[in-house]
């Protein structure tokens, strides 16, 4: 007799659906887990075994086969324990066939039979609610699942709490979705003393997901403005929060089933290998580019990048997703990450100030500088020079605005853009390409001869060109203008500086 227990495998931000068959024969004692299980699916029969003896069971001295199908699809980590285990208590006559069919399980056991919390849980449910099942998961990871709609969970603690909730004897409650978080952590942008240019430059970033460049001076407050961004962006929409909460869910980031509706701010440290940055390793995760999904990836010091670390960035920031390819699969993942930069103009720090600069200087400038490819730097939208702050900024500087005031501006910019591109998928500015740029991003002739001009001094590429176009129409936008003037394509261009070749 075979009996079936299903669940789901992991495939970027894809479940696919995995039976459990379990077989007991007449044999050599055993117990053999096929269907290209890697190890941790392997050890599963010792935690299997622990888990039964834990509730007084133990296995029957017979030849048991476990196989995982479609045996071609890669399995790989530690949820598959609980639907053996039931698979193999089905076999064992313990639990009802009939009763299993409904569910897809998802879960590691330990030793003492207790349920531990894992990855992918959200997307498990989801998988369940299409295929109109439901969900058996760890307690912990019950608020979780239960974002996923209206589905069947059980959320168990113990693999005898299961037994007895699936004969009936006492049933599990079923859990409430997780908190919803709100709240944005880091500074207000009125801590920043001076950097009026930066700080306008920030605001047009915001307001239309624009990368952003700042170079400048130690202490100069690159880091302490980038960090202020979180606080004026507009919250995630209940869907964005949903697709941001799925990656998180298969990083294993999401904990006690919590959403949040706060924008993710990744800052990977500059020692960052490509696997942490785009994704990938033995089992594939999400890297920093998709965990920053919809929200803001922060490189700081970006010289200090490997350079093909950051080459690797090219293709995210241009289509927004990222692709990593195995032998045995290929795996995609969001990355629709607005990206903000700071680096020092040279090593040490101190160009252009004959007291503080190195004796290498310029030549160290050059050299610092050119870790950093032309294709790379033509796909952030704005540069922004930022000097060293006085020490009249510092001790007399009016009241600067908060990070309240900026964000109202913010997000009826948002608004006016989530008007503008109902109906279709482009969410920001940024995003705008093809008919979409050509119907949006109209100059008069004035702004045409403008446009030329520059394209021809700055060298434009057409992407740098497109991208000109993309923030004049933020800054059209802030001024609450239905065109794009000559004054807004100038501070546009203001912002951008000539790139080399590669």
């Amino acid at each position: 007799m075979v009996a079936i227990a299903s669940t789901v495998a992991f495939l970027g931000l894809e479940a696919r659906s995995v039976e459990v068959q379990c077989q007991i024969s007449s044999g050599v004692p055993a117990f053999a887990i096929v269907g290209l299980a890697d190890k941790a699916v392997g050890e599963s029969r010792e935690r299997v075994r622990g888990a039964l003896a834990a509730i007084g069971l133990s296995l029957p001295p017979k030849r048991i086969t476990v196989n995982l199908s479609p045996a071609d699809l890669p399995k790989e980590g530690s949820h598959y324990d609980l639907p053996i285990a039931l698979a193999l208590l089905g076999a064992m006559g313990v639990v009802d066939q009939e009763s299993l069919s409904s569910f897809v399980v998802v879960g590691e056991l330990g030793l003492d039979g207790r349920v531990a919390g894992g990855q992918g849980v959200l997307l498990a449910a989801l998988h369940a609610a299409e295929t109109e099942r439901g969900l058996i998961c760890p307690a912990a990871q019950g608020p979780e699942a239960a974002w996923a709609g209206e589905l069947d969970i059980v959320a168990v603690p113990d693999l005898l709490s299961l037994l007895n909730h699936l004969r009936g004897i006492a049933l599990l409650p079923a859990p409430t979705m997780g908190e919803v978080e709100t709240i944005v952590d880091g500074p207000c942008l009125s801590q920043v003393k001076g950097q009026e240019v930066a700080k306008r430059a920030l605001e047009i970033a915001a307001a239309g997901a624009h990368n952003l460049l700042m170079s400048g001076p130690p202490g100069a407050g690159k880091s302490l403005l980038a960090s202020c961004l979180p606080s004026i962006l507009p919250p995630l929409s209940p869907t964005e929060a949903l697709e941001v909460s799925m990656i998180s869910s298969v990083s294993g980031g999401l904990e006690q089933g919590r959403m949040t509706r706060a924008r993710p701010f990744r800052a990977p440290h500059h020692s960052a290998s490509m696997a942490a940055l785009v994704g990938g390793g033995l089992r594939v995760k999400p890297g920093e580019v998709s965990l920053a999904h919809l929200g803001v990836l922060f490189l700081d010091e970006l010289p200090e990048f490997q350079r093909m670390v950051l080459d690797s960035l090219r293709q995210p920031l241009e289509n927004g997703e990222v692709t990593v390819a195995r032998a045995n699969a290929h795996m995609t993942f969001p990355a629709r990450v607005q990206l903000i930069a700071a680096m020092n103009p040279c090593r040490c720090g101190y160009l252009g100030d004959a007291a503080l600069a190195c004796s290498r200087a310029p030549r160290c400038a050059m050299d610092y500088q050119a870790k950093l490819s032309g294709p790379l730097l033509d796909r952030i939208d704005l540069h922004v020079e930022i000097s060293a702050v006085s020490g009249a900024d510092l001790l007399h500087s009016a009241p600067s605005e908060t990070s309240a005031a900026v964000a109202a501006r913010v997000a009826m910019v948002r608004e006016r853009q989530a008007e503008r591109f109902s109906g279709t998928t482009t969410r920001s500015n940024a995003e705008m390409g093809g008919a979409c740029l050509d119907q949006h991003c109209q100059l008069d002739s004035a702004g045409q001869k403008l446009m030329e001009d520059a394209t021809d001094r700055l060298r434009l590429t057409a992407r740098g060109f497109t991208r000109i176009l993309r923030v004049a129409r933020t800054i059209a936008d802030m001024a609450g203008s239905g065109t794009i003037s000559r004054l807004h394509l100038g501070e546009a261009l203001s912002y951008r500086r000539q790139t080399p070749r590669s």
